[in-house]
């Protein structure tokens, strides 16, 4: 049984004062007690703890190229996310086995030190870097698998289907031959992940859905074939990310994206619509009868010049949210919560949207109730705070650092979201285990050798 006392603990929406936190042998919140003085025993005494966020949006080897795509290419007069996706292939075609699982775990304890405690890899990288499958077809899924367990934070691994190169193009283009799959390939390695937890006593910290790249890389028989057949598991699709993506679906199927999915197939709690940056109020409050979720990632967003998500919208009408890293140029849940707000202000001229819109009587409570909320839809996992029944993970804010420091206590939420969002945490705790984060020096000088034999 793990126990922590919290002098302040974000319970329920609010902070409480004295908690006690009781986890069972399994993982899991076995009770929560308010308002009680600290045990006279050996039980951490923490100042300031919040509940661990879902990262519910990971490309793992993109981690790879984060920072390193801000330059103009030659010849080409602009750039944009059609330009940045050709340099993303060329990565891809340099990252093996060995390399993935290097990044991934250097990027999963980069989470956790941020205050990520799950993460869901929208895994699309499969076959070997001329196109053929492994002896083993799930190698490079397996290798995330055991990154994660190593770095301690829990998992929903996304075997990811990519058929097609465009609307009406079958086929993939030579730069996207690793990719290559079909739905039987992704429902089986769904299958695999999900016996192996069980398995091994760990589907508490790794279980499995199952996620279609895009509209244009699948047809439209796939996706009903998968959808028909995953059962309850996750189910995750890029969509509606980029104008020209719409324009594209609507010449070629005569509907826009979010509406193709709503007529077509039909959206349920399983589905979580990555990025649907440029979707309608109309569409946005289907999505929300519908019960599917949404998952945003808005430096991503922004680094690649998507647009801005109608976010008031959203939550006028309801519609379920989470955050994620995307090609992680972030990687700390904060500042995804604070670019989410900021990039509405810009646009709007208004402050507080979040608070406004959400109904809460702070921005920081609104974006973090939000993402706490949707992490568990994302991940299919059992992530709702500070509850009986939850997955005991909790973050220990370092109220001794600078950004935190002289901040009344009940502003602590605020001055860590909007104030200074790559504050890292003191201390965490996956499934009422503590994890250190920080990499070995054997995981340091791998990354770093990787990195000078991906960019040599």
């Amino acid at each position: 049984m793990t126990r922590l006392w919290c002098a302040q603990a974000w319970v329920e929406g609010d902070w409480a004062s004295g908690v006690l936190l009781e986890a069972d042998a399994q993982g899991y919140w076995q009770r929560i007690t308010v308002g009680v003085s600290a045990p006279d025993d050996d039980t951490p005494r923490l100042a300031c703890v919040i509940p661990g966020l879902v990262n519910a949006h990971s490309h793992a080897f993109q981690r790879t190229m984060a920072g390193l795509a801000e330059r103009l290419v030659p010849d080409r007069p602009g750039d944009d996310f059609w330009g940045w996706r050709e340099r993303m292939y060329q990565v891809a075609l340099r990252v093996g086995p060995a390399e993935l699982e290097i990044a991934a775990e250097w990027l999963y304890r980069e989470m956790l030190q941020a205050g990520f405690t799950q993460v869901c890899e929208f895994h699309y990288l499969h076959r070997d870097p001329e196109g053929k499958a492994y002896a083993d077809s799930a190698e490079l899924g397996l290798a995330m698998v055991r990154a994660a367990e190593r770095a301690g934070i829990g998992l929903t691994l996304l075997p990811t289907l990519y058929m097609h190169r465009g609307f009406g193009q079958p086929g993939l283009h030579q730069t996207q031959r690793r990719f290559a799959s079909t739905p039987d390939d992704v429902l089986g390695w769904q299958a695999r992940i999900q016996a192996e937890a069980q398995t091994t006593g760990r589907t508490h910290l790794l279980n499995a859905g199952v996620a279609l790249h895009s509209l244009r890389a699948v047809d439209g028989d796939a996706i009903r074939t998968v959808a028909q057949s995953l059962g309850q598991a996750p189910l995750h699709i890029h969509v509606a990310e980029q104008t020209r993506e719409v324009e594209d679906c609507v010449q070629h199927w005569g509907q826009r994206p979010v509406e193709w999915l709503l007529d077509q197939v039909g959206l349920d709690t399983r589905w979580n619509l990555v990025h649907a940056t440029h979707t309608l109020p109309h569409e946005l409050a289907d999505i929300a009868r519908s019960g599917a979720a949404v998952v945003l990632c808005p430096t991503t967003e922004a680094n690649l010049g998507d647009g801005f998500f109608n976010f008031p919208c959203a939550l006028e009408q309801g519609v379920n949210w989470s955050i994620g890293t995307d090609s992680h140029v972030n990687r700390h849940p904060a500042l995804e919560l604070q670019w989410l707000e900021y990039g509405q202000r810009l646009q709007l001229r208004q402050r507080n949207l979040a608070a406004r819109h959400g109904h809460a009587a702070s921005t920081a409570a609104a974006l973090f109730e939000g993402a706490l909320k949707g992490g568990s839809a994302a991940s299919g996992q059992a992530l709702g705070g500070f509850r009986v029944g939850q997955r005991a993970d909790a973050v220990a804010l370092d109220t001794e650092s600078a950004p935190l420091v002289g901040v009344p206590s009940d502003h602590r939420l605020d001055a860590w979201v909007m104030g200074q969002p790559s504050l890292p945490v003191a201390h965490v705790w996956v499934a009422g285990q503590l994890r250190d984060p920080r990499p070995s020096e054997a995981l340091r000088e791998a990354w770093q050798t990787m990195m000078q034999d991906v960019w040599s």
